[in-house]
């Protein structure tokens, strides 16, 4: 197996904002794996809020290059339970982006995509949001009318949230999702529940800091809406608490450290009887086509990260109008542009 990289800036087609930053660019890490010709590409982007950088992932990646190119590959569960969890477990980053890349490069050996090799029905997939960042209520507004869709993610963590909601109710019926990004507290939460479910909202993401999870309890038993798990559902070992604090969670592959770990997650979400979710960070299609395998499994999907790009680096899975359209081609379908 040979190993490359690739970084990238995505640039943003707006200002991306959320309570607690806003970019325009989005620096990205590209990992590709080749083997007998055929090659799998897997993404981390940069992520200050969990200490990532393009830097970082390219010198993690170096220190084990020659290992993983001697590695005898032979299914993607293999070389993460032997070889990329016992060395990447604290840069789960790096370790999802690994992991992606040989997952696609595994379907594309195997000539079938990943949903197929593992015997999941894709016929009946949910629609994916699309996210509409922190700014002002007049931008929000107008980046709502600029893209009919037909549910929305709206970003909250201000001092005018609730007014946010009501004016965008005002110019669409479509049905909300709200993302606080771990701004509010447990009675803004519960009081706030009761204001957006009359206002259309389906439910609350992440209100709480990460590791709140006896103070999501309340939440959980007094809120008027469901509750979704985002920074507090990081790996496989977080599945259970956020069962008992949460009535969902929301599975991203770079925080999760790959494809593997993600499916392994969303199934003993429903296993433990609670809703499943896949999401993303504001990554390209390699990232996007990954994660959208998972789609299954799943009752929700935010997997709009691509889109809101204003040019993407690679091709995969299509979404038109909030529906997940999944490649044909093996593995995750991807190939970069």
């Amino acid at each position: 197996m040979q190993v490359h990289f690739y970084h990238f800036d995505l640039q943003m087609a707006h200002p991306f904002g959320i309570s607690r930053s806003v970019h325009t660019v989005q620096p990205t890490f590209i990992v590709a794996l080749e083997q007998d010709g055929i090659t799998g590409y897997g993404e981390a982007t940069q992520n200050r809020y969990y200490g990532v950088t393009p830097e970082n992932l390219e010198a993690g990646l170096n220190a084990i290059k020659s290992e993983i190119e001697r590695y005898p590959f032979t299914t993607p569960e293999d070389f993460y339970d032997h070889f990329l969890f016992p060395r990447l477990k604290n840069f789960r980053f790096l370790m999802a982006a690994i992991d992606e890349a040989a997952s696609d490069l595994y379907g594309k050996l195997q000539g079938k995509p990943l949903y197929q090799l593992w015997n999941l029905d894709a016929s009946n997939l949910p629609l994916t949001t699309y996210t509409i960042a922190i700014d002002t209520i007049e931008v929000m507004k107008e980046k709502l009318l600029e893209k009919p869709w037909p549910v929305y993610k709206i970003k909250l963590g201000t001092e005018h949230d609730i007014e946010i909601v009501k004016s965008l109710r005002e110019i669409t019926d479509k049905p909300f999702r709200i993302d606080a990004n771990t701004a509010w507290t447990v009675q803004q939460t519960i009081d706030n529940s009761y204001i957006l479910k009359d206002l259309g909202v389906e439910f609350i993401e992440q209100p709480l800091p990460y590791d709140a999870y006896e103070a999501m309890k309340e939440v959980k038993e007094k809120s008027a809406l469901p509750v979704i798990a985002d920074e507090s559902a990081r790996t496989e070992n977080d599945v259970q608490a956020c069962a008992d604090s949460f009535h969902g969670i929301n599975v991203k592959l770079v925080k999760a450290g790959g494809i593997t770990p993600a499916k392994r997650m969303l199934m003993q979400a429903k296993s433990l009887g609670i809703k499943t979710m896949v999401g993303c960070m504001t990554e390209s299609s390699v990232g996007i086509s990954a994660a959208a395998q998972l789609l299954p499994l799943c009752d929700y999907a935010d997997l709009d990260g691509a889109i809101l790009l204003k040019k993407d680096i690679a091709k995969g899975v299509v979404v038109d109008n909030g529906k997940m359209i999944l490649p044909c081609e093996g593995g995750t379908g991807v190939a970069l542009l």
